[in-house]
């Protein structure tokens, strides 16, 4: 389920689908990869302008709250203010194969993008726990079936794609999406995020206010879990590590700096869920705005005709009027999240390891229990 079917007042409004795919042109495709006992991974694909507008640039930010991960591409976004070209989350290990595969599907798909460079921009959190990380399970053929299934709509969570094997708050993790719609004037545009979510110790768990994670934190079974780790020669994995990366989309019309402010307001809207920011989580945000089409190119320029040396122009929200937009991000990273927890179903993957699903009916309870 989605997290609002448990009761959960949220604020703000939600776009249809409450989504990232509710900003227009946004699509989303995944391949989930799971196969005997050891491979519990995949790959995710966030078109910003669906697979027709490839290569056509957004304006563009990202934010890293703490550097335990990688995104690639990040320099030329921080450069050129701009993106062109999918965004590709999949496991750590799995960066460069996902790399390849983006570069292939342009040059198959895209033959007039920029065929002398392209920068990718492939992100990743770590699914070592569950998957045979070490493997080679995601080749680059994934990561170009990923932006091949991209579609607008609503989107699937939890354990699929490059969520498939991740966990939360020592729950199962996985995908997850939200919206909110912001009023400005007399036009309405909408902030989705997408998040994959593997971060956060149990203890931490806040829903709605309500720190969850304290009733449904087993000290003993933790300590259980990590004497097992050591047993079978693994270090176990301090709680609250892994990483978080989340993508956040509007139509709002945004300059490069303020896409670079919706991500810096991404670690408030996690920190909602309660997390304080593990050192070994990797948490690195992307903000795009796909307004302002044809604008921010990069091409090699082309010999002047008559009218001399082109120009580009911007339209843009004034920063004073920014707030309404950084709140709508706050408040979509909180729900996408939670909905990453209450979408995702227990899973069982390498040597055993086993992640429960978060148990809703005693959510509930807790959740009603604060209510009264």
């Amino acid at each position: 389920m989605r997290v609002r079917e448990l009761g959960i007042d949220l604020t703000g409004e939600p776009g249809p689908w409450n989504a990232i795919t509710d900003v227009p042109g946004v699509e989303v495709g995944y391949v989930t990869l799971v196969e005997g006992d050891g491979i519990r991974t995949g790959v995710t694909a966030v078109l910003p302008r669906g697979r027709d507008g490839v290569g056509v640039p957004c304006s563009a930010g990202w934010h890293s709250f703490n550097g335990n991960g990688e995104m690639t591409g990040t320099a030329w976004i921080e450069e050129s203010g701009s993106l062109a070209v999918p965004v590709v989350i999949t496991n750590t290990y799995a960066v460069g194969p996902a790399h390849r595969g983006v570069i292939e599907w342009v040059r198959a798909n895209c033959r007039g993008m920029a065929p002398e460079w392209l920068l990718p921009v492939v992100t990743e959190t770590w699914d070592g726990h569950l998957n045979d990380i070490h493997g080679a399970a995601v080749g680059p053929g994934h990561a170009a079936a990923a932006i091949d299934a991209a579609v607008t709509g609503p989107v699937e969570e939890g354990c699929v794609g490059g969520g498939t094997g991740m966990r939360c708050y020592g729950f199962k993790g996985g995908s997850g999406t939200a919206s909110r719609v912001v009023e400005y004037g007399a036009d309405r545009y909408t902030v989705g995020a997408f998040v994959q979510a593997n971060f956060g110790a149990r203890r931490e768990l806040v829903m709605a206010g309500v720190p969850v994670g304290r009733a449904l934190t087993d000290p003993a079974g933790e300590a259980a879990d990590a004497a097992g780790a050591v047993a079978d020669g693994e270090r176990p994995v301090p709680p609250g590590a892994g990483s978080v990366i989340v993508v956040v989309a509007t139509d709002a019309p945004l300059l490069p700096g303020q896409c670079k402010a919706l991500a810096r307001r991404v670690p408030l809207g996690l920190a909602r869920t309660g997390t304080t920011g593990s050192h070994f989580s990797g948490d690195i945000f992307l903000a795009f705005s796909t307004a302002n089409r044809g604008a921010l190119t990069s091409t090699f320029p082309e010999a002047d005709g008559p009218a001399g040396a082109p120009y580009e122009s911007l339209r843009f929200v004034p920063w004073g009027r920014m707030d309404p937009f950084y709140e709508a991000v706050v408040e979509s990273v909180e729900e996408a999240v939670l909905n990453v927890l209450t979408g995702a179903r227990a899973m069982t993957g390498r040597n055993g390891h086993h992640v429960p699903a978060l148990p809703l009916d005693r959510v509930g309870e807790l959740l009603a229990a604060r209510t009264r």
